[in-house]
């Protein structure tokens, strides 16, 4: 099998990915926890921020997901052509 298609991502992206997700949801926290207002109001905010990164975690997970198909459904459509191809040129 050909792995020469596969993608990988360095060590050191991964951890600059994670270190800045992890900064972003810190400062968010911090900035919900510290915002004037009622418990209540604050409440509302921590919610919808954990929704938001909810949804933002299923989007990059289902569009990881869609990309990877439509490259396992290419390869399978290139190998049938090239099986095609060797029966016809024979």
């Amino acid at each position: 099998m050909d792995n020469s298609h596969i993608q990988s991502n360095s060590a050191c992206w991964i951890f600059f990915i994670k270190v800045s997700f992890s900064i972003a949801l810190i400062a968010m926290g911090i900035g919900i926890i510290f915002m004037p207002g009622g418990l209540v109001i604050q409440g509302y905010f921590a919610i919808c921020s954990l929704f938001l990164v909810s949804s933002t975690i299923t989007l990059s997970k289902t569009l990881r997901d869609e990309h990877e198909s439509q490259r396992l459904i290419s390869k399978i459509n290139e190998a049938k052509t090239t099986k095609i191809l060797n029966e016809f040129s024979e």
